[in-house]
């Protein structure tokens, strides 16, 4: 079989997964997808010097143009989400200022989440009111509270679920449906914590959907990047701002890396849930820990819409213990010895941070007082993060039983 393979055929997710955006090399009949690192091409055909010039032309010119293995890995990212298009960009923040940016201008309005991924969180707070793009901080919990945010000039709704590092979920559907009905051009969802395997955004009636390559589609904690999926008019008109002039393009060797890790995506988010879901339980019973925030828990207050909205429940999840959170952390420091205590998280490994509630709200939320009084009903004085990795949960509940 040599061409390119489309992933479209009625494939499972593991085919899909393999499959999808590989071909045979017909020159060398390389079973495994190519790395091909340079940086530019020899046309087949005479085209302009700008990138504006080489519109309708198929071939590579340059590599912040367009990369084969990058586009590997984007045909490999589109039929794993159902897409029509997708840009590949250097981090999961690239994409998401790549799409933020690349639609929005002065004058514009978008509303986010209240609380969600610091990134994010701090480019919406710090650097787009300076461009001249408003921005309204919402519990996306609350259709009421989404409904009352959107005005006239409100172009984008940005959705997170699970969110960071709350865990709290927002339905999709209802929440596209009532931004569109109110004439909101654009929803994006960052579905970083779910992947595919759990959520298809787009067919939820989502523009756009965000991943942080770094996380679980890489999977293996060794190559940074970022997708932005969607129709393909929409990213036709994003491609020329977004990779060539804001330049956060993916790296070749990132892609290739992350083209190898997305092979093995649906059995690894099988592994993440089973052994999340015991780490999970046990929590949930241990004396030294006070609450358990995970969507495949009916304790989680929106199980239910996780069981209507996800497929896979993830393999995040966070905790609040009745110690002091910082003095738990010390111990996990010095004494874990199968979970890292590193920030991060959807790779193979398992990963645990602590988040304190004084120091994010300082550093990225600073909520009004309501907003910051709901948080702190959420997450007390603060949270552990952790991403439950594909190791055995019995060495990852003993693991966590010395240290609490």
């Amino acid at each position: 079989m040599a061409g390119k393979s489309g992933g479209n055929r009625g494939w499972h997710s593991e085919t899909t997964a393999v499959h999808a955006g590989e071909y045979i090399d017909p020159a060398t009949r390389a079973s495994s997808p190519n790395l091909v690192m340079s940086v530019t091409f020899a046309p087949e055909a005479v085209t302009g010097f700008s990138a504006r010039d080489e519109q309708g032309y198929e071939g590579f010119v340059y590599g912040r143009v367009g990369s084969p293995t990058v586009a590997q890995l984007q045909d490999k990212l589109v039929a794993l989400e159902a897409a029509e298009a997708a840009l590949c960009f250097g981090s999961g923040v690239a994409a998401a200022h790549a799409l933020i940016c690349g639609r929005l201008g002065r004058g514009d309005h978008l509303i986010v989440p209240d609380a969600n991924y610091v990134g994010i969180a701090e480019l919406a707070r710090d650097t787009l009111p300076r461009f001249g793009i408003d921005v309204s901080y919402v519990d996306l919990s609350r259709p009421e509270e989404v409904a009352a945010a959107i005005r006239p000039e409100t172009r984008m709704l940005w959705l997170e679920t699970p969110a960071n590092p709350t865990m709290k979920l927002c339905d999709i559907a209802a929440l596209a449906r009532l931004a569109h009905e109110r004439g909101v051009r654009d929803v994006a969802v960052d579905s970083t914590y779910a992947t595919p395997m759990a959520t298809q955004p787009l067919s939820l009636g989502a523009d756009f959907v965000v991943h942080s390559l770094t996380k679980y589609i890489g999977g293996h904690g060794d190559a940074m990047g970022g997708v932005v999926l969607g129709r393909k008019a929409d990213l036709d008109a994003l491609n020329l701002e977004a990779t060539v002039h804001f330049g956060g393009v993916l790296s070749p060797f990132n892609a290739w890396l992350i083209l190898r890790g997305a092979a093995t995506l649906p059995i690894r988010m099988r592994a993440h849930q089973e052994a999340a879901m015991q780490v999970a339980r046990f929590l949930e019973e241990h004396p030294a820990v006070s609450r358990v925030f995970y969507p495949g828990l009916a304790s989680h207050p929106q199980h239910a819409l996780a069981q209507r909205q996800m497929r896979n429940f993830s393999g995040m999840l966070t905790f609040q213990t009745r110690e002091a959170g910082p003095t738990v952390a010390a111990r996990m420091v010095k004494q874990l010895e199968v979970i890292h205590y590193a920030v991060s998280l959807g790779h193979h490994r398992s990963l645990i941070y602590w988040i304190g509630t004084d120091d994010i709200e300082n550093s990225t939320f600073r909520h009004d007082p309501e907003q910051l009084r709901r948080y702190r009903d959420y997450t007390g004085d603060g949270v552990f993060r952790l991403s439950v990795g594909i190791e055995n949960g019995e060495d990852l509940i003993a693991d966590l039983g010395r240290v609490l």
